[in-house]
């Protein structure tokens, strides 16, 4: 488990430290290269309840096994290197090394990717898999280093599709109508949401727990992974199944960055990133699962939709949102006729 500072709370990952090796005599001492230094942000809590530190964690161990010392990768949880809209610029720019988040974020600067965060766009985790393995994933990393120099190395799962969570209950997504309802700050999320009835907020996920309990919104949407590691529970004691989203985890990496990395480690680098995502997505099924109980076992109360209303809102979704997003961004026509080809 990689170490947290008491200071800054900080994890050393993927090596601990540049030892120095020392000749047997003193005045021909020799140092081994100090240590490639990777800043990697993220906004979810350094803790095994998050799907984001499941896939940091693993990779970490993953290429202390492959390059040993030679790159090492302190992460930052909590959002401490700032806003996730902020930190994607400074990935671009190279002041921040790497990040993980959803990929809904990048659509800052990559507005196709607004494709994956479409509402009903997949069914299952599954059907996400699928998908990116089959062409998805490639094709969005091509067009996010031709636009900007960064690359995706990696994509995992989130704990649980996205659902509604609210301070007050909701007999039915009927509900919705009028709720002010916390969302990431894409178009497609207030788009989604806007359809659905609700007033979609945007606000950064690191403002969202004191948003919730002042009032100035009434819920939000999210997974129950990071509603438990977060602590959301605290603010909300109801969730609408409403099951909306299935949104991949993506962990990027910006040209400098890349560039610091000898072109003799890239292979075992990217064999690192490629197994923890496989790991992760893995482990992500079952503690997904473990996320809902324990969230039923404090109380949550969870308001299941019925699969005929879910039918409804992708049928509104597939008629008055994914032709629009298409039409805007032509490009992602070949990428969603794959999503639909991997369907089950």
């Amino acid at each position: 488990m990689p170490k947290l500072t008491s200071r800054r709370s900080f994890i050393h990952l993927a090596a601990a430290g540049g030892a120095a090796a020392a000749m047997p005599y003193a005045s021909r001492a020799w140092a081994a290269p100090a240590p490639i230094v990777l800043r990697c942000s993220g906004s979810q809590p350094a803790d095994p309840s998050s799907a984001h530190f499941l896939w940091i964690d693993r990779f970490s161990s993953n290429l202390k096994q492959r390059v040993g010392d030679r790159i090492r990768v302190d992460y930052f949880p909590n959002g401490q290197l700032g806003k996730e809209a902020d930190v994607v610029q400074q990935v671009r720019l190279g002041s921040i090394d790497m990040m993980i988040t959803g990929t809904s974020i990048w659509a800052t600067a990559l507005p196709e990717l607004a494709l994956l965060d479409m509402g009903f766009v997949f069914d299952s985790w599954e059907h996400v898999t699928r998908a990116m393995n089959g062409g998805v994933g490639k094709a969005f990393n091509d067009m996010l280093l031709q636009r900007t120099g960064a690359s995706f190395i990696a994509y995992a799962s989130h704990y649980n599709s996205r659902s509604v969570y609210t301070k007050a209950p909701l007999a039915n997504v009927a509900g919705l109508k009028g709720l002010k309802l916390r969302v990431l700050p894409t178009p497609i999320f207030i788009e989604t949401f806007k359809l659905l009835g609700a007033i979609p907020t945007p606000i950064p996920i690191n403002e969202l727990y004191t948003a919730v309990q002042t009032g100035v919104v009434e819920g939000f949407e999210h997974d129950a992974g990071t509603v438990l590691s977060s602590k959301f529970n605290e603010v909300v004691k109801h969730c609408l199944l409403t099951e909306h989203l299935f949104s991949p985890v993506c962990t990027s990496i910006g040209k400098r960055a890349m560039a610091k990395i000898p072109p003799e480690l890239r292979a075992a680098f990217q064999e690192s990133a490629d197994e923890a995502s496989r790991y992760q997505r893995e482990m992500a099924l079952s503690k997904g699962t473990e996320a809902l109980a324990t969230l039923k076992a404090q109380r949550m109360n969870f308001v299941e939709v019925p699969a005929a209303d879910r039918k409804l809102l992708r049928d509104r979704m597939q008629a008055d949102l994914w032709p629009s997003v298409i039409k805007q961004y032509p490009a992602t026509q070949p990428i969603m006729d794959i999503i639909n080809k991997t369907r089950a």
